[in-house]
């Protein structure tokens, strides 16, 4: 008796599945997600390489204003400000 209770939500969980798959919709949506996860992705990409940037230029000043040296300074900043 169990086992036919079993097997019939089977069949019924079966048929809701073949349904959904045939609609499309949860492929779409899934997809979507995906699209969408991967735009976020490349942006905190974009976002963390210039970070790396900005911390390269950090460093690089902090050798040159520690020895006082201006004009490093100035010559790291105004490469700085060319690239961006």
């Amino acid at each position: 008796m169990a086992s036919a209770k079993g097997e019939k939500a089977k069949d019924v969980a079966r048929k809701v599945r073949d349904r959904v798959r045939a609609s499309g919709v949860f492929d779409r949506s899934l997809r979507g997600r995906v699209q969408r996860l991967e735009q976020e992705l490349e942006a905190d990409r974009q976002l963390h390489r210039k970070i790396a940037e900005l911390s390269d230029v950090v460093a690089e000043l902090l050798v040159p204003i520690q020895d006082r040296d201006e004009e490093r300074v100035a010559e790291v900043l105004s490469q700085y400000r060319k690239t961006i």
